[in-house]
């Protein structure tokens, strides 16, 4: 009983003494920690005023938190795009017709017939003045040309110059005025990988939006060249990215996420029987479209009526061993036109051509490949890789007319 007593004690004793050391520390004051605060209100939130202007955090939007250098993109360069509606005269073959029993039953029948078709496209304003980038496919043969602005409302168009090689075309709003242009980047820095958007009027769903429908992806590959493909087209140095490009995607504008337009939407892989994409797009760069778009702007077409001035003939071993050249392969020159782009380039008679800017030349066959495989057009240069002599040699010239001197 004594001992419980004694703890009792203690234990009262003990808690008298922590009780009046709180206290104490309750007026001790800490600078910083322990001043007096005063709260105020700011934008609904409750700050303390001892805290300076510059620590509170500004204050953000739920939608300005969503806003990404894509959905910048987007919206620096929609106002510029457009969805394009042409009616394209083609014309066909009657089946009838092609059976000679039924032209010798019926003669004077035509045997072609106009089919008028409604295509739809995309193309951009890259001009103030209301001129259009876009596909030739989208616009050749067209009989009328309808823009749809970003803001709904519909333009008149009409073709300024048309290049089917190519595939590009320029066209321009009717109605004069200042349109807003879309901002041109450098298709030479691109970034393997990259984020990319795809702009423009896949299966005409911009008439019912009122805007341009946008997908997103990446640069999957650069430098995809294809050649020749029909009809007559030449696809090079292309753009591969996996934003989504669908049938009336043609001719809008690929951009990077700084909101410029890198590349012209222009074709897609499909699988099978399926029209829509798959992931594999195709865009021609900007850099190299731009100086096709300025010829067509100041000339209406490209200008490709050019020749180089060489006769030639194929080599064989015979050949090689009576003109002692070295070689059996290639094409042997047999004559070279005065005033020709290889008369001033110094082409000569005899000289053996062995390859087109690096590419071998083993037949004549093959210089036909190469130049229906090429984009060459006046003024453009080209490299002959020749033996004279034995000796290896690499002589430029420059495509051009042939320049009668005069007398």
């Amino acid at each position: 009983m004594k001992k419980i007593t004694i703890f009792i004690f203690a234990l009262a004793l003990f808690l008298g003494m922590l009780t009046l050391s709180l206290r104490e520390l309750r007026n001790w004051r800490i600078p910083g920690i322990n001043e007096p605060t005063i709260s105020v209100v700011v934008d609904e939130n409750v700050v303390p005023t001892n805290i300076s202007p510059a620590e509170i955090p500004e204050k953000v939007s739920l939608y300005d938190s969503r806003e990404t250098a894509i959905t910048r993109g987007i919206a620096d360069v929609s106002p510029a795009v457009v969805g394009i509606s042409t009616t394209q005269i083609r014309y066909s073959q009657s089946p009838l017709m092609a059976d000679p029993f039924w032209r010798f039953m019926m003669p004077g029948t035509p045997r072609w017939f106009q089919e008028k078709n409604a295509v739809i496209g995309s193309g951009f304003i890259y001009d103030e003045d209301g001129y259009i980038i876009t596909n030739a496919h989208v616009v050749e043969n067209a009989v009328d040309i309808t823009v749809t602005m970003a803001d709904g409302s519909s333009r008149s168009a009409e073709a300024v110059g048309i290049d089917e090689k190519t595939d590009l075309a320029i066209i321009k709003i009717i109605e004069p005025g200042k349109y807003q242009a879309a901002a041109l980047g450098n298709s030479d820095d691109i970034i393997m990988g990259e984020w990319v958007i795809a702009l423009g009027n896949p299966f005409g769903l911009f008439s019912e939006s009122k805007m341009p429908i946008a997908t997103a992806g990446i640069i999957s590959s650069l430098h995809m060249d294809f050649g020749f493909q029909q009809p007559g087209r030449i696809y090079q140095d292309m753009i591969q990215t996996d934003a989504s490009i669908n049938s009336g995607n043609s001719g809008g504008p690929l951009v990077n996420s700084a909101g410029q337009v890198v590349g012209i939407n222009t074709f897609i892989f499909s699988g099978g029987n399926n029209s829509g994409s798959i992931g594999i797009g195709f865009a021609l760069p900007i850099n190299r479209a731009i100086g096709i778009i300025d010829e067509l702007r100041s000339k209406g077409f490209i200008d490709r009526n050019y020749s180089t001035g060489i006769s030639y003939r194929p080599n064989n071993p015979r050949t090689a061993q009576l003109l002692n050249l070295g070689s059996d392969v290639g094409v042997v020159v047999v004559g070279v036109k005065d005033g020709s782009p290889a008369h001033r380039g110094g082409i000569e008679v005899g000289d053996l051509i062995v390859g087109l800017d690096g590419q071998r030349i083993q037949t004549d066959d093959d210089i036909f490949t190469y130049f229906n495989l090429q984009d060459l057009k006046n003024g453009d240069q080209l490299t002959l890789n020749v033996l004279r002599q034995k000796d290896s040699m690499a002589i430029p010239i420059i495509l051009g007319e042939t320049v009668v001197p005069s007398e």
